[in-house]
């Protein structure tokens, strides 16, 4: 039991050795620099310039008429038919027998 503890101790000291820790480095902030006052506007530069203007190009040609096409052939007229010939008249109808039909006309909507 003399060892246990001194063994235990170097275990312990080995185990903790072996792990591999990143090193952290701290590094100091950089001073930012603040800005001043804008300072004034300056003067506004000359104007350029105006280029030239280009030329005008001509106005082309103007096309010819094409010619105009033939009047193409009048069609014979056919001949006309002969009228046909009347047909007979029909016999004429019966008298009728004294019954009298009186048609009565629906009923109007009163006037308003």
């Amino acid at each position: 039991m003399k060892y246990t503890l001194p063994i235990f101790a170097l275990l312990a000291t080995l185990s903790l050795a072996a792990c591999d820790r990143p090193t952290t480095v701290n590094v100091p902030a950089t001073p930012v620099a603040v800005p001043g006052p804008a300072g004034a506007t300056g003067a506004t530069g000359a104007t350029g310039n105006t280029g030239g203007t280009g030329a005008t190009g001509g106005t082309g040609a103007t096309g010819g008429t094409g010619a105009t096409g033939d009047t193409g052939a009048t069609g014979y007229t056919g001949a006309t038919g002969n009228t046909g010939n009347t047909g007979n008249t029909g016999a004429t109808g019966k008298t009728g027998d004294g019954t009298t039909i009186i048609v009565v006309p629906p009923a109007s909507a009163p006037a308003n």
